[in-house]
C-alpha cells in the first residue's frame, strides 16, 4: 500500500504541468526521489552520494519552457551547421582518427564519414560538451513537472551510470536537457549503447574519441543502418514535379522516380538500385531536393529532425570529398508567433485545415499552405515563402523579406 501511494504521489508530483520550482518544492522533491530511487533498486549509498547533492538550476527551467521568437528556416539551420570549417576539420578528423574509423566500419558497418559527421554536429568533433551538470539538469527537469515522468527514469539512469564507474559525477556534465558526452547521448542511450573501446574498463563517452565513436557506430547498428547504403542524395526535379509526392507517405522505388523524371543535379540517370526512396524538398520549389534512403529514418532514430538528418548525411558526403549542393537553400521570411497563429487562423479560415492554432510552423501548417497553393495556382510545396505570404495576408506586399 505504501509502494503503491508513494507511486501515485510521485505521479500527481512529476505530471503537472509547470510547476513553480522554487528551492523548498525543490528540496521536497528530492525527498520523494530519494524513495523512489531505492523503489527502484538504486543502492541507499548511491542515492545519497550523488541524489542529496542535485542543485536546481533555475537555466534549465527557463531553457526547458522558452519558445523560439521566430521561425528558423531549413537554409538556417544548415548552413550554421555544413560550413566550410566545420568540413575541414572534419576531414582533418577523418584523416587523424582513419585507423580507428576503419575498425568501427568492419565490426559495426557504418562507414567512417557518417561517424565523424555525427560527432562533428553533436559536439564540434568533441570540441564543447556542454557544461550543466547532468544530475543538476535531470533533477530540475523531473522536478519541474512538465516531462517530469520521462526525465526521472533518465534521473534514475544517470545514478547507475555513476554506479557503475564510467564517469565521476564532476565530470557528468552536458546539455541543460540531460545529452551527455561527444554523442550527447542520454543516459538511457548510454546504458544500452555506450562501449569501452579503448579497454580501460571504462565507458568514457566525455574524454575518450575512440569510446564516443564506437558508441555512435553501436547506436546506428542497433537502430538498422543498412550496409553499403548512402542516406540519400541531392537529386533534380523536372519542371512539372507534383510537389504532393514529396514525404514519407509516398516512398517509391528509384526506377519509379526516374520514370517521373528525376535526376542527378547533373543530368545524369538515378542509379539503378533495387531500394525505395522518399523525396524530400525543405525549402521549397526553388531549393535543393532529396531523395531520402533507408538510412535517412535510421539517422531520424538518433534525432527526430529531417534537417538533422539531411545535414548529417550532406556533411558525411562533404567530409568524404564531395562538392556543395548544386541549389543554395533559399531563405524563408523570419515570422514571430503571432505571425504564424493568424497565418493558421486564416488557412483555417478558408478551410485548409492548418490545425491547432498554437503560432508553430509545423507540418500540418505546412500541408495546409500546400492545399492553399494549389487552390491558387501556385506551386504547391507548402513553403512558406514571401510569395505565398504575402498573397495570404501574412506580409505586407512592399516587404522586402527575402523569399
Amino acid at each position: 500500500m505504501a509502494t503503491r501511494f508513494l507511486l501515485i504521489s510521485l505521479f500527481l508530483f512529476f505530471s503537472h504541468p509547470a510547476l513553480a520550482l522554487d528551492q523548498e518544492s525543490f528540496a521536497m522533491c528530492i525527498s520523494k526521489l530519494r524513495q523512489a530511487g531505492l523503489e527502484a533498486g538504486l543502492p541507499a549509498q548511491v542515492i545519497s552520494q550523488h541524489l542529496d547533492d542535485a542543485k536546481l538550476n533555475e537555466k534549465v527551467v527557463e531553457l526547458d519552457r522558452s519558445q523560439p521568437e521566430f521561425t528558423s528556416s531549413f537554409a538556417d539551420y544548415f548552413n550554421r551547421r555544413v560550413s566550410e570549417q566545420r568540413i575541414e576539420k572534419g576531414r582533418e578528423k577523418y584523416r587523424s582518427h582513419r585507423q580507428l574509423l576503419d575498425t568501427l566500419t568492419r565490426e559495426y558497418g557504418i562507414p567512417g564519414h557518417y561517424l565523424v559527421a555525427f560527432w562533428g554536429l553533436e559536439t564540434n568533433y568533441g570540441g564543447y560538451l556542454g557544461n550543466i551538470p547532468t544530475l543538476d539538469a535531470l533533477a530540475t527537469l523531473t522536478c519541474e513537472g512538465r516531462r517530469g515522468e520521462y526525465f526521472q527514469g533518465e534521473l534514475f539512469n544517470a545514478l547507475r551510470i555513476l554506479q557503475a564507474g564510467d564517469v565521476s559525477a564532476s565530470q557528468m556534465k552536458g546539455s541543460w536537457a540531460g545529452a551527455m558526452g561527444q554523442t550527447q547521448f542520454m543516459p538511457a542511450v548510454f546504458l544500452k549503447h555506450a562501449q569501452d573501446h579503448d579497454g580501460d574498463g571504462r565507458r568514457d563517452l566525455w574524454g575518450s574519441s575512440a569510446d564516443a565513436l564506437a558508441s555512435g557506430a553501436h547506436f546506428l547498428q542497433a537502430l538498422g543502418w543498412e550496409r553499403e547504403a548512402r542516406w540519400g542524395r541531392e537529386v533534380s526535379l523536372p519542371t512539372d514535379f507534383d510537389y504532393q509526392l514529396t514525404g514519407f507517405g509516398n516512398k517509391r522505388p528509384l526506377a519509379d522516380w526516374a520514370e517521373l523524371g528525376l535526376t542527378l543535379p547533373n543530368g545524369q540517370p538515378l542509379p539503378s538500385a533495387d531500394m525505395e526512396a522518399a523525396v524530400i524538398v525543405p525549402s521549397g520549389h526553388e531549393g535543393p531536393a532529396f531523395l531520402a534512403y533507408h538510412n535517412f529514418r535510421v539517422i531520424m532514430g538518433w534525432n527526430r529532425s529531417e534537417s538533422y538528418a539531411i545535414t548529417v548525411g550532406r556533411l558525411a558526403d562533404r567530409i568524404a570529398g564531395a562538392g556543395p549542393l548544386s541549389k543554395t537553400p533559399p531563405q524563408a521570411p523570419r515570422l514571430n508567433r503571432d505571425q504564424v497563429t493568424r497565418l493558421q487562423q486564416i488557412l483555417n479560415e478558408q478551410g485548409f485545415d492548418a490545425g491547432e492554432e498554437d503560432g508553430l510552423m509545423g507540418p500540418g501548417t505546412r500541408k495546409a499552405i500546400a492545399r492553399y497553393q494549389q487552390a491558387n495556382d501556385l506551386v504547391a510545396d507548402g513553403f512558406p515563402g514571401k510569395n505565398v505570404l504575402t498573397r495570404i495576408g501574412i506580409l505586407p506586399a512592399a516587404d522586402q523579406s527575402p523569399d
